[in-house]
């Protein structure tokens, strides 16, 4: 199916489960989302659980919040994370703070899921990766799907769960087909090895995960060694240990993201994962991200920005010479 069926089955089964699990943002209900990860879900639930809001993303997480402390469980659509900019008191001051300054006495399930990323010619103001910030906030869980897989069990975990969760998907990704894994366990917490191998570690998460795999083969053939690649479904919490483990064994750590490099949250995963395994590295690990600039408007300029396969193979196979991989 494709990667917003996957979303769409997810709130499907959650809602038909849970009464309590409503649906609100712009353009949900009879529209089925801008995305159309809300398809058909206000004919079949009605307006009262499907429910289209002004645009006014600040009022849309507060609504979120007071519908939470009421007993419900909300699902609050921020039509991109660019727009989540105008909810950022919501979310860092009252979602992520009212179970703890309540002593646990409220519980706040709620699902803010919203895309980011540089999609196709959307222009600065559309085209940001802000994870790092939802990152950085303590109270918030924050989920990325890289597949139909993690975007469907994903979502059902973050709508089951008692704690706010901040939903990141991808732009890019909502037409792409993808099978859905049977995963009986899943969770979120862990991250899921995608690619076994020896000789170098990459971590990396929503769409650059796709274009890492593709750069894979054409750095195994020119370095002659085995690539482990590690998807991961949180950064935060973050699985260190998946990925300290898989450092262990191959000496070698690449982090690949899409925003910019300055203040990226690769920083982090990087800073995180040598804790544990600096003497185990036989070379600097390497980070791979976007470029310090507003994204272009123009298509050629657009790509020169941000990661592209080509690039993240070319970047490794330098690095991996230099260090004598």
């Amino acid at each position: 199916m494709l990667y917003r069926e996957a979303l769409n089955k997810a709130l499907d089964e959650m809602m038909e489960k849970d009464e309590s699990v409503v649906i609100l943002g712009e353009d949900v209900g009879f529209y089925g989302g801008n995305y159309k990860v809300t398809e058909g879900l206000y004919a079949k639930y009605g307006g009262k659980r499907v429910i289209d809001t002004p645009i006014a993303e600040n009022s849309i997480v507060g609504t979120a919040i007071g519908m939470a402390i009421g007993g419900l469980r909300p699902v609050a659509e921020i039509m991109t994370v660019n727009f989540s900019l105008l909810a950022m008191d919501q979310i860092v001051n009252q979602l992520a703070k009212i179970r703890y300054m309540s002593g646990g006495k409220i519980t706040l399930p709620v699902v803010v899921r919203m895309p980011q990323g540089v999609a196709k010619q959307l222009a600065a103001q559309h085209s940001q990766s802000l994870e790092r910030i939802f990152a950085s906030v303590p109270g918030l869980r924050v989920f990325v799907a890289s597949d139909a897989t993690t975007a469907y069990y994903g979502l059902k975990f973050a709508v089951s769960i008692d704690d706010p969760v901040i939903f990141l998907e991808h732009e890019l990704l909502y037409h792409e087909k993808m099978e859905i894994e049977e995963e009986k366990n899943f969770s979120p917490y862990r991250a899921r090895i995608k690619k076994e191998g020896d000789g170098i570690t990459i971590v990396s998460y929503l769409k650059m995960f796709h274009d890492t795999m593709k750069a894979v083969p054409t750095v195994e053939k020119e370095l002659g060694v085995s690539c482990e690649v590690i998807d991961l479904c949180s950064i935060n919490p973050l699985d260190v240990s998946t990925i300290a483990n898989s450092v262990k064994k191959t000496k070698h750590l690449v982090v690949v993201t899409e925003e910019p490099k300055t203040g990226a949250y690769a920083d982090e995963i990087i800073y995180r994962v040598i804790e544990d395994t600096f003497y185990e590295l036989d070379a600097p690990p390497l980070k791979i991200c976007g470029e310090d600039v507003p994204t272009p408007y123009n298509r050629k300029l657009e790509l020169m920005s941000i990661p592209t396969p080509e690039k993240i193979a070319t970047e490794i196979i330098k690095w991996g010479k230099k260090h004598g991989i």
